[in-house]
């Protein structure tokens, strides 16, 4: 249970990280220019930063429901499985490597968040 702790903590850490920093560099002028040459408006870009930065708290934050948390990682999978969608379409593979990355430690993250809770409820905690 240790060992499934630490790959929990270690992913969803650097699922957080990369919210966090994505939320606030996307307030920043030179994101502004690749979000219009990938052909999204302004306004999606400072929603997409916004939730990217709730969801990253909420995920790394323990006090946060399970449910609430669920939600968080729905909202990140679709942010990132778009955003590799987005720089295949308008780029290219390469450009997608990043999204997909995030994208892998998240389903890491989410697969041991599930592990973690079963062995909770099977304690009765």
């Amino acid at each position: 249970m240790k060992r499934d702790k630490i790959f929990y903590w270690t992913a969803t850490s650097l699922v957080a990280l990369s919210g966090l920093m994505a939320g606030i560099m996307y307030f920043a002028s030179p994101i502004a220019k690749e979000f219009k040459h990938l052909g999204f408006p302004d306004y999606f870009r400072i929603e997409l930063a916004t939730a990217k930065i709730l969801g990253a708290f909420a995920i790394i934050l323990p006090m946060v429901p399970g449910r609430v948390k669920e939600w968080a990682y729905a909202g990140f999978a679709i942010a990132f499985i778009s955003a590799t969608t987005a720089h295949i379409s308008v780029e290219s593979v390469s450009e997608a490597t990043s999204p997909l990355i995030s994208l892998l430690f998240l389903v890491i993250s989410y697969v041991y968040f599930n592990k973690l809770n079963k062995y909770k409820t099977v304690a009765g905690d």
